[in-house]
């Protein structure tokens, strides 16, 4: 069986592509020593044709490479999810509550790339961070800042927000949360979306989750297009948003399979956000039901019902373009241009958990002089961990166990 390294970008945010059409042969030549190193066959770019200079900028390294070669994908969403992403470019289909490396499959997105090249070629870590910032600001732009600076001032970078008491989203309009303005960027963030505090997409976030049930209960009408559209039940996956909405909304439960299979459910949005004309929130409270059956120690069923590949699938994909009509996101449609200009921070805050894992414990004491690149935060012996970096020139003044804060 083939094995495939396949690279991905998020819906809706534009620091990949760029950072792919800048960097393409440090890209590329990572992704071929990566290959390598796992005896991967062919490496596999996936991004969308109307990423043209990206295109044309991997279009010209390839020569000077065997195993790459470009993945087209469709103008829809969710493409950038690692599970359709595998489908598009090979047609493999992971089965459900699996890993992309049981169908010989490794995934990864364009940063973490870059970062990896950087580290093998320049010794560097991973100390900053690019992030679009878009929405109501007034220059939408894409920025290259230290880790651990807050979100305000990222959006400041984008000369600020251009609306009173703005709501900023970590992330895409789909998936992002809102997040606190004086949060801390991690190694995790990738966009900024700065919104109206009454956009639908801020008060589908805010709407009350006990709310939602009742609106489920008094009108869900169970026209199961909740289930038609959902990305992953027409690959097959056995995630049935329309049958949890049955169960849930009746408080009658015969038959647990559908609760249990919320657990294959990848929270991208579109049952709620799309596909219901009713304005109800499937996502939420599937999400919400999905934290409980964690919380209380259910696993992923092993032995779910795994079906075809719908044959209407192509035909139940959801265009881009559409969709950013659809959310009443065409005005901010504008470009965010890649800007690698120093921003000097006077203080940031260090998140000692920001990876998957056991969290990295702190190496320094209030008082100690570090240097950017220095580590400050060790990954814990055993565990499943990484360590993390200081992203500035300064002076420790503060440690606990969630975060460090230096002063420039």
């Amino acid at each position: 069986m083939k094995k495939y390294s396949d690279l991905t970008r998020s819906e809706l945010q534009h620091e990949y592509r760029q950072v792919l059409e800048k960097y393409a042969f440090e890209i590329v030549s990572t992704l071929e020593l990566i290959a390598d190193a796992v005896d991967a066959k062919d490496v596999i770019i996936g991004i969308k044709p109307s990423y043209k200079k990206a295109v044309m900028a991997i279009e010209a390294v390839l020569p000077s490479f065997k195993k790459t070669k470009i993945g087209l994908l469709p103008e829809v969403y969710p493409a950038g999810d690692e599970v359709i992403l595998i489908y598009e470019t090979t047609k493999r289909v992971v089965p459900p509550g699996n890993l992309p490396i049981t169908v010989g499959v490794t995934v990864f997105n364009v940063e973490s790339i870059l970062n990896a090249y950087n580290a093998i070629n320049n010794d560097e870590p991973v100390t900053s961070k690019y992030i679009t910032v878009t929405g109501e600001v007034k220059n939408p732009v894409t920025v290259k800042v230290p880790i651990g600076i807050t979100m305000q001032e990222v959006v400041d970078l984008a000369g600020g927000a251009t609306i009173d008491d703005p709501v900023l989203i970590n992330g895409g309009p789909m998936t992002g949360r809102i997040t606190n303005p004086y949060d801390a960027v991690t190694k995790t963030t990738n966009a900024i979306l700065v919104m109206p505090k009454d956009h639908y997409i801020v008060t589908k976030r805010t709407a009350s989750v006990s709310i939602d049930m009742k609106r489920a209960m008094s009108v869900c009408c169970q026209c199961r297009m909740c289930t038609d559209l959902c990305s992953r039940n027409v690959l097959g996956h056995p995630i049935e948003p329309h049958m949890f909405m049955r169960a849930a909304s009746s408080g009658v439960i015969n038959d647990i399979t559908p609760m249990l299979n919320t657990m294959f459910c990848s929270q991208c949005g579109l049952c709620e956000m799309y596909a219901c004309f009713q304005d109800l929130s499937p996502r939420t409270l599937i999400g919400e039901y999905k934290a409980k059956l964690r919380a209380n120690g259910i696993q992923i069923p092993k032995d779910a019902k795994f079906d075809k590949v719908n044959p209407d699938r192509d035909y139940r994909t959801v265009p881009k373009a559409r969709l950013t009509a659809h959310l009443g996101l065409s005005k901010y449609n504008f470009p965010a241009p890649l800007t690698e200009d120093k921003v000097n921070a006077k203080q940031v805050k260090i998140m000692l958990s920001q990876h998957i894992g056991a969290p990295a414990k702190a190496v320094v004491k209030v008082g100690d002089d570090v240097k950017a690149g220095q580590v400050i935060g060790e990954a814990v012996s055993n565990a499943l961990s990484v360590s993390v970096h200081s992203s500035i020139y300064g002076t420790v003044i503060d440690v606990n166990d969630k975060y460090i804060t230096i002063k420039a």
